[in-house]
């Protein structure tokens, strides 16, 4: 088990990175050839480009500068999902799990990265060609990574429920990734900004919670870590699936999935969004609302705790949640 101490290890504290590169710098995986970024482009007329039809998957690698390595975090899982999301969209690529994992690792030592880095590996219908359709059209595969620190604050943020309802599975399903999608997170994030508010919660069409824009939710209630089911047209996340994992063996709680209704948010002890991007975002009110003490709860303390700690690979119990690249 790991041992519970301060919370460390999180973009906030970690060394300060050196100036972007110019994109001529850096090097990409872009339709079966390594090209330099500022060359990887594709025509107004890709049939992604135009309908959507594209499924991705953003992956983490987080620098320990003492062991001097970079560690991508849940490389494998990551690769899996966007197997299951290109078989979802009639994707033929040509790429197994483990192709893509090899080039993965390829292009970030091609990069010689050696700070915190975000990967986006994107599968797309590459046709150039107009017509809806999903069935003959080529695919072709882009990897790229750059320096990233936060997506969202992690000290703390006001969410806000929306009028825009989640995506369900019978429109776009939201077990995939699918590029197109993202349009129903854009709407709710810019209504909940604009409104006055950090992020958004998304309910369902049936009113449940789903999830943040582009995040999963978690709350602790009356001792439980609690979070909505994948029957609640949420994303099948990949951080929300470890946290279930760390649960019991870290935090000694019972975590339940089930649906979720809004007002148990007001009633909240603690409430956190998690995802590769967001990575653990403590919330600390919801519709005006202040949750818990209106700061980072202990219970999300913990989890934030374990989570850098592992993604920087300092817990030799969870070396299964990370590779090194170097």
């Amino acid at each position: 088990m790991l041992t519970q101490k301060p919370l460390e290890g999180d973009p906030a504290t970690a060394p300060a990175r050196p100036a972007a590169r110019p994109a001529a710098d850096v090097v990409c995986w872009f339709e079966g050839d390594w090209v330099p970024l500022a060359d990887a482009k594709v025509g107004v007329m890709t049939h992604a480009f135009m309908y959507g039809t594209a499924v991705f998957e953003g992956i983490r690698g987080y620098w320990n500068e003492d062991q001097g390595q970079l560690f991508l975090l849940k490389l494998r899982e990551h690769y899996e999902r966007i197997a299951d999301s290109a078989k979802v969209l009639l994707m033929d690529h040509g790429e197994t799990v483990d192709s893509l994992m090899d080039r993965t690792l390829e292009l970030v030592r091609r990069n010689g990265y050696r700070e915190d880095i975000y990967i986006r590996t994107t599968i797309y219908k590459s046709t150039e060609s107009i017509g809806v359709r999903l069935h003959n059209v080529d695919c072709r595969v882009n990897i790229l990574g750059v320096p990233f620190g936060d997506y969202i604050e992690t000290g703390g943020i006001r969410c806000g429920t929306v009028s825009w309802r989640r995506t369900s599975d019978t429109s776009i399903p939201s077990r995939a990734k699918v590029v197109g999608s993202y349009v129903n997170p854009a709407m709710a994030k810019s209504e909940a900004v604009l409104n006055g508010f950090d992020e958004a919660i998304v309910l369902t069409q049936a009113g449940k919670v789903a999830e943040g824009s582009a995040e999963n939710l978690f709350l602790v209630r009356r001792g439980q870590l609690v979070t909505p089911g994948v029957d609640n047209d949420i994303l099948e996340g990949i951080t929300r699936a470890g946290i279930l994992e760390l649960a019991e063996r870290e935090l000694g709680m019972r975590a339940v999935q089930r649906a979720v209704d809004r007002t148990e948010l007001y009633l909240a002890e603690e409430i956190f969004l998690c995802g590769t991007g967001a990575q653990i975002v403590p919330v600390t009110s919801v519709d005006h609302r202040t949750v818990g003490t209106g700061g980072i709860g202990t219970v999300t303390s913990r989890v934030m705790a374990a989570y850098f700690d592992i993604a920087r690979g300092r817990a030799p119990d969870y070396a299964h949640w990370v590779t090194p690249v170097y």
